[in-house]
């Protein structure tokens, strides 16, 4: 497994909204090859019951409006059904207060995502409901730029 040593391509800061003010995080993307390393750290993430949060890169480019309502939807520039979406990632696993998840994908790369938003929901992801999984609530955003 090759290691990071490099600074990542493209970051997003991640801000909680204004039901979960206390969440904050970073994501990092690293372009490898033909596929992007995607490395989450987020912390004061509210328990849920299951412990799990939807993760997904939305389409739309800024975080404004009721409940991130300006990030849009899942990135699909394909136009496939979900979870086959470029954007739909794994859940995060809360542990503590916090979740890290570090993921390879060959769906996008990163000149592919830049000023767009990666989203954190407030239930897990299904995996099966159209068009989006049955996420629930966008409970923070960031909106992703090149480093």
């Amino acid at each position: 497994m090759e290691r990071i040593f490099q600074k990542p391509n493209a970051i997003a800061f991640l801000k909680g909204g204004s039901d979960t003010p206390t969440v904050f995080g970073r994501v990092e993307f690293y372009q490898k090859a033909h596929c992007v390393l995607v490395v989450a750290d987020v912390g004061g993430l509210p328990k849920t019951e299951e412990g799990f949060y939807g993760f997904h890169i939305h389409e739309g480019k800024s975080c404004e409006g009721e409940n991130f309502s300006e990030s849009k939807s899942h990135y699909n520039p394909e136009g496939r059904s979900h979870p086959e979406h470029a954007g739909d990632l794994p859940p995060l696993l809360l542990c503590g207060k916090i979740a890290y998840l570090s993921v390879l994908t060959c769906r996008f790369k990163i000149e592919d995502i830049i000023g767009k938003t990666v989203i954190i929901h407030s239930m897990p992801d299904d995996f099966k409901t159209q068009p989006s999984g049955d996420a629930g609530k966008k409970i923070a955003c960031g909106i992703i730029k090149k480093t």
